[in-house]
């Protein structure tokens, strides 16, 4: 029986208790990151979970299916005592999804000890045990007093060399010509030796502090600070955003602007971006009764790059959890192409690495199946001592290698200034 069966898996019966917490000013949540611990956080709010107690592993491709069924098992089972209602409350799991049904990196539903959240100037505080308890009042040392160890990490070239993905790029053109594909996504990798004891919290404080408007998350070895929400469910509202089309800032305000202005006008990004708006708009269709989109795309400005970015928002007509929409929006045409399953599988003939959890879903659920995912991007994974970034971009008609090439060095920018210190 494979992993991906929720029937392998006996799951553990979860008793969780959630309390207010009264913080001191100028809390800063993303300086309290235990060791080894998850993270979801975006403009200083957010949730940071410490310990561990229950992981659900799936692989292939059912794996999002079988998560939220382990989920929901899980769920069942559970007693659950929360005086604060609302999103973030009460039983979550922190979860990361690997990108490729082929890929050797397991899409995990992580449940910690404790859960410490902030939102809307309210804190709370969540424990998890296996045995009934009573419930905490404050917070306790491994919260309070944390100092993050640096350790500077350089990048070098790891499977995908900068030659071997202008030649890839090449390759995609002769396949958008020839109309087997109309868009690729294509990624290369930098890695670096990191050990088992590497710990990632300084380079997520530096990518939260400098990239705010962010989703800057931590989970199952993935880590980062991805631009990009996949979907977000609240109590039948759903939103999502979707990003394509890149152009770097610039340093004069003026000649900044002026890009800005030539990325919004540009006939080619915005045909790769209404690929990816169109595919998450036709996924997303079947679980809403009304769906909305911007009309235009806008620019959308981080400290490195311009994006061009459209928000869609929704409201489902029957009790689809986040899970269940994750799985239909995966992968979208912005981290793979158009159409998506060719896209797919030239995109396993051209990269000559897995993506593991690089370009999926990243984020959290909570028992009610309301939660909150990104798009693992702008960020690395570390598996058995070995740290590994991507970027990616995407290919369409019209697309230069070199000018794709400086592309991915733009969105290597965030992950290797914060990996050594800058």
């Amino acid at each position: 029986m494979t992993r991906s069966e929720p029937s392998a898996t006996v799951l553990p019966q979860l008793f969780v208790k959630t309390v207010e917490l009264h913080l001191p000013p100028n809390f800063e949540l993303i300086a309290h990151l235990p060791e080894n611990g998850t993270a979801f956080v975006r403009d200083g709010e957010g949730l940071v979970g410490r310990g561990m107690r229950a992981t659900l592993t799936a692989t292939g491709p059912n794996r999002i299916t079988s998560l939220a069924e382990q989920w929901q098992r899980l769920v069942a089972s559970a007693t659950v005592t929360d005086a604060t209602p609302g999103p973030g409350r009460g039983l979550l799991a922190f979860g990361s999804i690997a990108f490729d049904a082929s890929s050797k990196a397991a899409s995990t539903l992580t449940v910690p000890h404790q859960i410490l959240g902030f939102k809307d100037g309210r804190a709370w505080l969540t424990t998890i045990e296996t045995e009934d308890f009573s419930a905490p009042t404050k917070l306790d040392q491994a919260w309070l007093g944390l100092v993050y160890p640096t350790s500077r990490v350089l990048l070098e070239s790891g499977s995908q060399s900068g030659a071997g993905f202008m030649q890839s790029v090449d390759s995609a053109l002769v396949s958008i010509a020839a109309g087997a594909v109309e868009k690729i996504v294509l990624a290369r990798d930098l890695t670096a030796q990191v050990g088992q004891t590497f710990d990632p919290r300084y380079a997520l404080a530096s990518l939260s502090a400098r990239y705010p408007s962010c989703w800057t998350y931590w989970a199952n070895g993935a880590f980062g600070a991805s631009p990009e929400l996949l979907v977000r469910v609240d109590h039948k509202q759903v939103s999502a955003r979707v990003l394509a089309g890149t152009a770097a800032r610039g340093t004069d305000p003026g000649i900044d602007r002026a890009i800005a202005t030539a990325l919004t006008n540009s006939a080619k990004n915005r045909h790769e971006h209404s690929l990816a708006v169109q595919s998450l708009l036709t996924a997303l269709e079947p679980f809403c009764s009304k769906l909305d989109s911007d009309q235009e795309p806008f620019s959308l400005a981080l400290p490195n790059l311009w994006h061009l970015a459209s928000d869609v928002q929704g409201v489902l007509k029957e009790n689809a959890n986040v899970l269940q929409l994750a799985n239909a929006l995966h992968p979208t045409a912005a981290v793979a192409g158009t159409p998506t399953a060719q896209a797919q599988k030239l995109i396993q003939k051209l990269e000559p690495f897995d993506r593991g959890c690089y370009a999926g879903p990243v984020g959290w659920i909570g028992a009610d199946g309301d939660g909150e995912w990104a798009i693992a991007l702008r960020g690395a994974t570390v598996i058995d001592g070995t740290l590994t970034a991507f970027a990616g971009c995407g290919i369409v008609d019209g697309s230069n290698p070199t000018a794709e090439l400086a592309e991915t060095d733009l969105k290597f920018k965030p992950i290797t200034q914060a990996l050594l210190g800058e």
